[in-house]
């Protein structure tokens, strides 16, 4: 049977980073502020225990992501505005339309590390040369870039990137989440739930390039992942958003279950359907 502790279990979950999927799918969409005991609350469901908790927040903190405030006993926080272009990128990417692209950026950056080009879905074509579709991304500072409409190269294109290791994390997503019945969770394991869905498919559609259909090999499983995604994270969302408006608290109180931009998500999902 698929559970909230087995699927925390095989993600092996780093706190820091489910804090940040935190705040992607709750706060940002509710105004971006959690008091740390909702925060706490959340965690523990999935095996964070509350030192944990602290500790990733100081980091947090301290890489310039979040922001503390102390209001009476409570402390809240709340996403640092340097951070927030980055989540809205992340966001987008989650929830928002494909966005096909238009050519290649071909990129000569001298300062650019292979690591830090992956991060930004960037393929290695060698040197200090690097490769990605075009949507319009801004370029690195100091870069060179050039725009193709075509790209002819000796290898196939997508040998720049590691789509094997990108096609195994999608089928893994599918292992985990496949055999899932949204209907059987109580509101409290549909939030948790969701969260651990919108954190293992943003594990894998983060390096995620996206390239062009003729570019991928057969059998990719990309779109097969994404309505999957789709359809599971709409089936946990009546659950998921009762809980959150009985359970999560921000600097005003509860927050609410329905936005204007929770619903922009879900409108933005089904439109994919």
């Amino acid at each position: 049977m698929t559970t909230p502790t087995t699927i925390a279990s095989a993600l092996r979950l780093n706190a820091a980073a489910f804090i940040v999927t935190i705040y992607g799918d709750i706060a940002v969409p509710r105004a971006g502020v959690l008091w740390t005991g909702s925060l706490i609350a959340l965690c523990e469901r999935v095996g964070i225990n509350e030192s944990l908790v602290r500790t990733a927040i100081s980091r947090l903190v301290a890489a310039r992501q979040l922001a503390g405030d102390r209001i009476g006993k409570r402390s809240f926080y709340r996403l640092e505005s340097s951070a927030y272009a980055s989540f809205m990128a992340a966001a987008d990417l989650l929830y928002g339309p494909d966005r096909p692209a238009k050519g290649w950026q071909i990129l000569y950056d001298a300062g650019l590390k292979p690591e830090d080009a992956r991060r930004q879905r960037m393929g290695h074509m060698g040197g200090q040369v690097f490769i990605r579709p075009d949507r319009g991304q801004p370029f690195p500072e100091g870069a060179l870039v050039f725009r193709a409409q075509a790209v002819t190269s000796a290898v196939p294109v997508s040998d720049f990137w590691d789509l094997t290791a990108l096609s195994e994390g999608y089928a893994e997503f599918m292992r985990l989440f496949a055999g899932l019945d949204p209907s059987t969770l109580g509101d409290a394991d549909a939030m948790t739930m969701r969260l651990l869905l919108v954190h293992a498919y943003r594990f894998v559609v983060l390096r995620d390039p996206r390239l062009p259909p003729e570019h991928l090999p057969p059998g990719w499983n990309a779109a097969e992942s994404r309505a999957l995604f789709r359809r599971t994270y709409e089936a946990l969302t009546p659950g998921a958003h009762r809980h959150i408006a009985a359970c999560c608290e921000g600097v005003d109180g509860l927050l609410p279950a329905e936005t204007e931009a929770t619903q922009q998500r879900r409108a933005g999902l089904l439109h994919q359907s």
